[in-house]
């Protein structure tokens, strides 16, 4: 008995390199040398004459089993270096086969799975490097495809149930290598029917159990050796291993016509064949007749016979055939219960059939195949329902005609790529699929006799160049297909059940009329020429016209509520640069883009439930008018002449306005609105803001940046808001702030950016009177305040937690530490009152983010402990080009910014939580930065970019000074 494995299928073998490798590993300095390319032992035993092995072969398996085993442990003792128990273990060999009657049982519920250790020992055992397959040595790389065919046991022939010696062998010494699953054969059986074969090879390499139960002849009903290297001796031994084998696929093999002789000849039970790619001999063709129960072959990219002489192929229960690239002269076909037959690609010139019964037939691209031959081929089926002759160049009209008179039934017609054809005079009352791509014979006048095809339900038209019109009335007419027809102008479609058109790329089409009840999606795009759209289509929901360029504004009325599309939803309008004034009055339309709509000046909404509007790039938008509408935000900053806008949105929350810098006249009714950004709105009056607020009085936030033409009227109407948290009025020509200390109660952020007209006194009101309590942050940057003003808000609005004075030039030292002057007297209270500890308590600063970014007249920053600013994290004094001297003692700050101050001399900080430092672009040297840093333990992030008197060498001193330092930045071009 010659034993060989599945791999020798195979060409290609990646894992050699990796198995041997690991082994090499394994084995340390042992020299155990591993033959990949005699294959592994343990492949599928191969009778070469017989299906049943005799007693003599028995007892040489049996004997080259135990002779394995021993090997298998024997390694394993080497590799574990316990040489001097190998003595023992070859007992323990022994006594395992003693105990095999006792075990018989338990194998068949338990599964072993060894440890990478015992792999090693069977992968170099000595009997693997005995055997021989004969497998071409030189091949060097396998693919993971290749487990199909690595390590198969299937060591079938013997019957009497035995237990293998093999297996348990050395149990006793690998008890720790063991994984023990129990599994009963009807549940392997189950979990194995989920395996394909490559899963199945793998499983069979753990235990006999799994060998037996995975070798199952119901798992082994398809043979597929496509593009496998299989000996012909050892094809004949898997078919007599499995000769109910239902299915076999033996193509791209070497050996491929003796292979598919030997399916045919051996399996009875066989179905399905296939076999291609070399050469089939005519007598494959008649040995097919033998095999009683096949059904379906297939033969492909093939030679049939020697290329010039007629095949014969004659079967009484074949349903499907195909022989498809093949080289052939003649086919001569009698089968009587063939159902589909398909010679697509095959360069006959002519095929005889006799197939009453046949349904399908493809013979597309068979250009030798003349009119005559197709002509009698189609005519001798008198069932055929399916046709395929597309890129057949000799099919005419009178063989269709003739088809269609043979041929009743005939449901689909495949006619692509025919230039001959036109449909003149040809009826084809059944037909229901018609493909006539690229058919230049197909006019207009064609679609006369399309039109006698009252059940027709899909037709492709696809570059037929002559076309100019398609006009059909067809009530059961599904899909229609026409792109790339240059010179079609005009579409006119009726049927209830269309529900699919595909139009694009027809540079010329101008109008197009559709009727149905079922269209549910139109998508017309880059129309260019189209100006005029019917349609009635009851159940349509979405349409795209995108880039249609020419069509005019009577398209708006298609789309309204009386336009024949009552259940529209969704309509995208881009680029349609015609447009110029857009009305909709639609009840059901939900979402509309006009997106690079440039010419449309006038937009007019009555949509009560739409959601969604994109107007990206209609900047020459005048008027809107949006009543009512769904909307919940919308954005019309991109609308920079907008003059005139009217919104009624009951669900509206946000509404941006921000550029639309001539909007003079606004009527805005959002009863939920929260948040208006009219930023840049120069021409906004005051009776538009009063009229606003009216309508709208749950805004919480309002920003009134740049808008010069509100004035003190406006802002008294902000007591209608008493939801209003954010005011932003920066760049504005404000000089009384009155109303608005008087109208925003709850206001939390106010900011008063560039307002260069509020004087000293403007802001007395916050810390004299203590006017808006509730507020959190304040910006003042680039304003004309005085020191004072700024000293007396840092010491009054304890409640602040943000505070930015960027930019301004009155802005002098922050020193909290003057000897001349009391600190309880710098903040406003009395230090010889009798409740100083409590005003004490009342003098600790919120505040959190000190911004003074640009504020040149700064020289000095001194901020003590007894300023009491606990909560100050951020500070902010970059780009104060005069600032010399920085002394800070803030427990809490985490992040001090002083880039770019050029004169910075003197840096003290006593900060414990400071865990970002910059310095970038300052002139201190290295002795000021590290006794700067040495009191900071929490410092993570220092830079020193562009510091000219720092130089690369320092960051080790850094980092020693600070061990917290996770990040220093420094410039290449530092002082060496």
């Amino acid at each position: 008995m010659r034993i060989w494995c599945f791999d020798c299928f195979i060409d290609d073998v990646d894992e050699e390199g990796r198995l041997k490798q690991s082994a090499m590993d394994n084995n340390n300095d042992e020299d155990v040398e591993f033959d990949l390319d005699e294959r592994e032992v343990g492949g599928v035993l191969n009778s070469e004459d017989e299906m049943l092995a005799t007693e003599e072969e028995e007892e040489d398996i049996a004997e080259l089993e135990q002779l394995w085993s021993f090997e298998i442990h024997s390694q394993r003792l080497v590799l574990q270096g316990e040489s001097s128990n190998a003595t023992a273990a070859a007992g323990a060999v022994g006594e395992d086969c003693k105990m095999e009657e006792a075990d018989h049982d338990s194998y068949h519920k338990r599964a072993k799975v060894y440890s990478a250790l015992a792999d090693a020992g069977n992968s170099g055992s000595s009997v693997e490097r005995s055997v021989s397959f004969g497998v071409d040595s030189s091949s060097s790389s396998r693919t993971d495809a290749d487990m199909f065919c690595q390590n198969f046991i299937l060591n079938y022939s013997r019957k009497d149930g035995k237990k293998d010696e093999g297996d348990d062998n050395g149990s006793s010494e690998s008890e720790d290598f063991e994984v023990h699953i129990d599994l009963t054969d009807d549940l392997l059986h189950m979990v194995f029917s989920f395996l394909n074969h490559v899963d199945l090879c793998r499983s069979a390499m753990v235990c006999r159990q799994w060998r037996v139960a995975s070798s199952h002849e119901e798992f082994w009903k398809v043979l597929n050796f496509e593009n496998m290297r299989i000996s012909v001796e050892q094809f004949e031994d898997m078919c007599l291993r499995y000769p109910n084998a239902t299915e076999v696929n033996v193509y791209g093999t070497p050996a491929v016509n003796a292979l598919a002789m030997k399916a045919a000849t051996t399996l009875r039970n066989l179905e399905v064949l296939t076999v291609g790619k070399g050469h089939i001999s005519e007598n494959f063709f008649q040995a097919l007749g033998e095999c009683n129960m096949l059904r379906s072959v297939t033969v492909n990219d093939a030679i049939l016979g020697n290329g010039a002489q007629e095949i014969h192929l004659s079967h009484d229960r074949l349903r499907e055939l195909k022989i498809t690239k093949c080289r052939v002269m003649r086919l001569s076909i009698r089968c009587p219960q063939l159902r589909s037959l398909s010679l697509k690609r095959s360069n006959m010139s002519q095929a005889m059939l006799n197939c009453p019964l046949l349904q399908l037939l493809d013979i597309a691209s068979c250009h030798k195949l003349l009119d005559a031959a197709i002509r009698s081929a189609a005519i001798s089926c008198p069932r055929l329902e399916s046709l395929d002759v597309s890129n057949c160049s000799c099919v005419s009209d009178e063989t269709l005609r003739e088809i269609a008179q043979a041929c009743a039934g005939l449901h689909i017609l495949n006619a692509s790529y025919c230039p001959n054809i036109s449909l003149e005079s040809v009826h084809l009352p059944m037909l229901t699929v018609l493909k006539l791509h690229s058919c230049e014979g197909i006019t207009s006048a064609s679609m006369t006799w399309i039109a006698n095809s009252p059940a027709l339900e899909v037709l492709e038209l696809d570059n037929c160049n002559l076309l100019t019109s398609v006009v059909l009335h067809l009530s059961r007419l599904q899909s229609i297909s026409l792109v790339h027809c240059r010179k079609f102008t005009e579409l006119n479609l009726q049927s209830v059940m269309l529900s699919s058109i595909t139009v694009s790329n027809c540079p010329a089409l101008r109008r197009i009329t559709i009727t149905s009840n079922s269209l549910r999606r139109l998508a017309l795009q880059k129309q260019e020429n189209l100006t005029t759209l019917v349609l009635q289509c009851q159940s349509l929901q979405e349409v795209d016209l995108s880039d249609c360029e020419s069509l005019s504004n009577a398209v708006c009325e298609i789309f309204s509520d009386d336009g024949g599309c009552p259940m529209l939803k969704s309509l995208i309008l881009d680029n349609c640069e015609s447009l110029t004034e857009v009305r909709f009055c639609n009840s059901s339309l939900a979402s509309l883009s006009l997106v690079g709509c440039r010419a449309v000046t006038s937009l007019e909404l009555k949509c009560p439930r739409i959601e969604q509007i994109c107007l990206d790039g209609c900047d020459h938008l005048e008027t809107a008018f949006f009543q009512p509408v769904a909307l919940r935000s919308l954005n019309l900053g991109i609308c920079p002449k907008l003059s005139v806008l009217n919104i009624e949105a009951p669900y509206m929350v946000s509404l941006e306005l921000k550029g639309c810098g001539v909007l003079s006249e606004a009527s805005i009714i959002c009863p939920l609105l929260t948040s208006l950004d009219a930023s840049f709105c120069g021409q906004l009056r005051d009776d538009c803001l009063s009229a606003t607020t009216a309508s709208c009085p749950l805004i919480e936030s309002l920003v009134l940046m740049s808008c010069p033409s509100i004035g003190s009227d406006g802002l008294s109407s902000l007591n209608g808001l008493p939801n209003l948290t954010v005011l932003d009025l920066s760049y504005t020509f404000l000089m009384n702030l009155e109303p608005v200390f008087k109208s925003c109660i709850r206001l939390k952020v106010l900011k008063l950016q560039a307002c260069k007209y509020l004087t000293d006194t403007s802001l007395e009101p916050l810390y004299k009177e203590g006017a808006l309590p509730a507020l959190e942050e304040l910006d003042l940057s680039y304003g004309t305040l005085c020191q004072t003003a700024i000293d007396d808000l840092l010491a009054c609005c304890t409640h602040l937690t943000h505070l930015s004075v960027n930019g301004c030039v009155n802005m002098h030292d922050l020193d909290w530490g003057s000897t001349n002057v009391q600190l309880f007297d710098y903040f406003g209270l009395n230090s010889s009152s009798d409740n100083t500890q409590e005003q004490a308590e009342t003098a600790n600063r919120l505040l959190q983010n000190l911004n003074c970014v640009g504020c040149p007249n700064i020289r000095k920053v001194l901020i003590p402990p007894a300023a009491r600013f606990y909560h100050l994290s951020t500070l902010n004094l970059s780009l104060s080009v005069n600032l010399k001297e920085v002394d800070l003692a803030c427990s809490n700050l985490v992040l001090l910014n002083l880039s770019n101050c050029c004169s910075l001399e003197v840096l003290k900080l006593g900060c414990p939580r400071l865990a970002s430092l910059f310095l970038q672009s300052c002139n201190m040297d290295e002795a000021g930065v590290e006794a700067a840093i040495s009191g900071c333990c929490s410092l993570e992030t220092l830079d020193l970019r562009f510091c000219p008197k720092i130089s690369s060498v320092s960051m080790a001193r850094f980092r020693a000074v600070c061990p917290s330092l996770k990040r220093v930045f420094s410039s290449p071009n530092l002082a060496d």
